[in-house]
């Protein structure tokens, strides 16, 4: 099975373009299905048709669906959700604003992610395309998972055996309500599923990010960032797609200052994102609405070759050997050295890039080691690793 996700910033196109490539995949025989993970839902609007929270049949291997978050917060999170506001009410006066607090910002794109983990594993479809929110959310959404799980492992270190030894004696002397056995079942069975869900996104034969731009200085500019966000997170991206792009054949004067200015920005996304093969998008004539200009939209980008295909693999992180140390690699394109922070705790290495952080857990190799030095070289941050104390 093939997974990919398109992303890139509000109004790029990317719901056209993974509607597009969808239909492509369709049409070369390959059961296709197209999500919407994005709250402001457009892909119902790109086939011209009204779409549901469950797969819905357009032709033939081609399927589409936008999936109703509201709906999957109650099937998913329900009885974990009933829990939390029994514990943030056992002192207080239940109301509708407790509730609404026990569903944690990003929650609704997770249990969406889960669906499609569920599909995944059903093995209904050979192709997955996920077209999703803009790229902050989709950022925040891809690291979710792995946040909440280290939240989980942190709220729900009690095991049931040891919950029924100190539950009867916690829950009268504090009046706070110690989770059943459903609702530790089911905190075990979403922290597997996060595992799952990791396992899939980060497996690059599997799963690929794309993300799609406009040549525009603030586009180009969010575009980059991303990519560093996503390479710090361990996510392979394999295209960018340039969409929009006016023809050269359009000779209206009206449009010669556009065309230098795109002209200027496709040179730099060449510049910035090389090897990662670079695909164009044209501006079309009319607007991109229903499967035969889809098709069309389609050929001009992928012209002859397989749209789900790999288009590039990279590793955005590894570990080498020199001596006695050891250096953590990590692909960080388009950083700049004033924007980077280390800090290292135990076996864990927090990265920090202006405002996106991650916890990188260690290898075992170098977990006992300290942070000896770091510095760039070749648009890689490296890490050296070789004593039991920081210098």
């Amino acid at each position: 099975m093939r997974i990919i996700l398109y992303t890139g910033k509000g109004g790029v196109g990317k719901t056209s373009i993974a509607a597009a490539t969808a239909v492509r995949s369709a049409a070369e025989g390959k059961k296709t299905l197209v999500v919407s993970t994005d709250p402001a839902h457009s892909l119902g609007d790109s086939f011209d048709i009204k779409l549901s929270n469950e797969p819905m049949e357009l032709r033939e291997n081609l399927w589409a669906q936008e999936i109703d978050t509201i709906h999957e917060v109650e099937e998913g999170w329900g009885v974990i959700q009933k829990y939390f506001t029994d514990l943030f009410t056992s002192k207080a006066i239940k109301d509708i604003t407790t509730e609404e607090l026990t569903v944690f910002p990003g929650m609704e794109d997770l249990l969406s992610l889960l669906r499609i983990l569920k599909y995944y594993k059903e093995g209904r479809f050979d192709v997955i395309i996920i077209d999703c929110a803009p790229t902050g959310e989709t950022l925040a959404l891809l690291s979710f998972p792995e946040m909440l799980r280290w939240w989980m492992e942190k709220l729900f270190p009690i095991k049931k055996k040891a919950l029924k030894v100190v539950g009867p004696i916690i829950e009268p002397l504090f009046k706070i309500p110690m989770p059943s056995n459903n609702v530790l079942d089911e905190i075990d069975k979403m922290y597997y599923e996060l595992d799952e869900m990791k396992k899939v996104f980060s497996d690059r034969e599997i799963t690929s990010i794309r993300i799609v731009v406009n040549p525009e200085k603030m586009v180009v500019k969010e575009a980059q960032r991303s990519f560093t966000y996503l390479n710090i997170y361990n996510f392979n991206v394999d295209a960018v797609v340039v969409n929009r792009v006016i023809s050269d054949d359009v000779t209206d004067s009206y449009f010669t200052v556009w065309k230098d200015i795109q002209k200027k920005y496709k040179a730099e996304i060449t510049d910035s994102f090389s090897p990662i093969p670079i695909y164009y998008a044209p501006l079309f004539e009319t607007e991109v609405v229903g499967l035969p200009i889809l098709e069309r939209l389609a050929a001009e980008i992928f012209k002859d070759e397989d749209p789900i295909a790999i288009k590039y693999v990279g590793r955005a992180q590894e570990v080498m050997k020199e001596g006695n140390e050891y250096i953590l690699s990590i692909n960080m394109s388009f950083v700049e050295k004033e924007a980077l922070s280390l800090n290292q705790k135990g076996d864990e290495l927090l990265i920090k890039v202006g405002n996106v952080k991650r916890n990188i857990t260690l290898p075992r190799t170098i977990t006992a080691l300290s942070v000896k030095k770091a510095k760039f070289e070749d648009n890689k941050l490296k890490i050296w690793f070789g004593g039991q104390d920081n210098e």
